[in-house]
């Protein structure tokens, strides 16, 4: 069974225009034969398809949205299967996200990652071929997409479900696919944890596991005989002003046999530089290069544990500013000019990394947080 995974499409900026002219063909001309070549071919929907002017989510971030054509682009450069767990699939509320869902359907797409509730965003997509059966189960790390007991969203990350759902899915599927959406955005290598994670769900009887988000590429090994690919980039995602990381990206094409190792194929491109295309990249020394250097990085948890931390070290700035009170412009230059004092002193740092460590204390943080953002007309 041959499956092809793609990245974060989003129509935005100079795609915008073209996706709803339905100038499909002028984007995705080169790749779609790659797309079609498939027996199922899969894309991160990055956005909410809506068909209402509905009010925003409140949120850190943008609010990201496309019109049905989206869902209509995707279907005619051969997508049979949408990934709908990500950060943005709620950023119009509920009826954004069954907007998007029931468009899929309407478009011959099968959604996975979402639904209704906690027990039914969590649900495996369980798909067949000539014989065969693949199980995807697809979950994203927690922003403000995330599915409740009684709420609709997105299938949290959750190693401890994950691993009941590849349990029953290796009971009923003969080939097992983890889809991830998670990792730091502008960043090019996983981080421990992720690597940790991803490698678990190998052991718990995956037979590969892919990750988006990061809107970069990243690098891949192979664990237990079996693929981890940490970063696929954006497939086709316009952004102004954005760093050359931003539009480049792979296709992943998996090759599953019974009794056999998972074959790989990368298919490298950039997309939307001197125009909104994908464009398919001829000349691949540079990127092969590239991916050779960051899956040594992957496989040294020692060196690939100093990059992140260096990393880390490069946001503490802008951690800083979010802890401290201080809000506008002047405020925060004054402080940033040492005319202001800190108000975070050792001890309520002490005890904010205190509640953040400790999951007990994290589980209460949350809560409260919750409810204040519930009730935050009170204050």
């Amino acid at each position: 069974m041959k499956i092809l995974v793609a990245g974060d499409f989003c129509p935005t900026e100079r795609l915008k225009p073209i996706v709803e002219s339905g100038d499909y063909n002028s984007i995705f001309c080169e790749v779609e034969p790659i797309i079609k070549s498939a027996d199922y071919s899969i894309v991160n929907y990055e956005c909410p398809a809506v068909l209402g002017d509905y009010p925003p989510i409140a949120k850190c971030g943008p609010n990201l949205s496309s019109s049905p054509k989206g869902i209509e682009a995707i279907k005619y450069a051969g997508f049979n299967i949408a990934t709908l767990a990500n950060n943005h699939i709620m950023d119009f509320g509920a009826q954004g996200l069954m907007d998007t869902v029931n468009l899929c359907s309407q478009y011959n797409i099968d959604p996975v990652g979402v639904g209704k509730n906690l027990e039914d965003a969590s649900k495996i997509l369980y798909k067949k071929k000539s014989g065969d059966t693949l199980a995807i189960i697809n979950c994203c790390e927690h922003e403000f997409s995330i599915a409740g007991n009684a709420s609709p969203g997105a299938n949290p990350l959750n190693p401890i479900q994950q691993y009941y759902k590849i349990k029953e899915a290796r009971q009923n599927a003969d080939y097992v696919l983890v889809i991830v959406h998670g990792g730091h955005e502008h960043y090019q290598l996983p981080s421990p944890r992720m690597v940790e994670i991803y490698r678990f769900f190998i052991d718990a009887g995956a037979d590969a596991v892919v990750n988006h988000h990061q809107h970069c590429f990243s690098g891949y090994e192979v664990y237990n005989d079996r693929p981890i690919f940490y970063g696929l980039g954006n497939f086709c995602f316009d952004r102004e002003n954005s760093t050359s990381l931003w539009h480049e990206g792979f296709m992943l094409e998996l090759n599953f046999r019974k009794h056999e190792r998972v074959e790989y194929v990368c298919y490298p491109y950039t997309q939307c530089c001197s125009n909104a295309k994908i464009s398919v990249l001829r000349k691949q020394d540079d990127w092969i290069r590239k991916i050779k250097e960051l899956n040594a990085i992957i496989t040294d948890m020692g060196l690939l544990q100093a990059k992140c931390e260096k990393f880390y070290d490069g946001r503490k700035q802008s951690i800083d500013l979010m802890l401290e009170p201080y809000r506008g412009r002047l405020f925060i230059k004054l402080y940033l000019m040492r005319l202001l004092p800190s108000l975070m002193d050792k001890a309520k740092i002490l005890q904010i990394q205190n509640y953040i460590n400790c999951e007990s204390h994290l589980d209460v943080l949350r809560r409260c947080l919750r409810v204040c953002d519930n009730h935050r007309d009170r204050f």
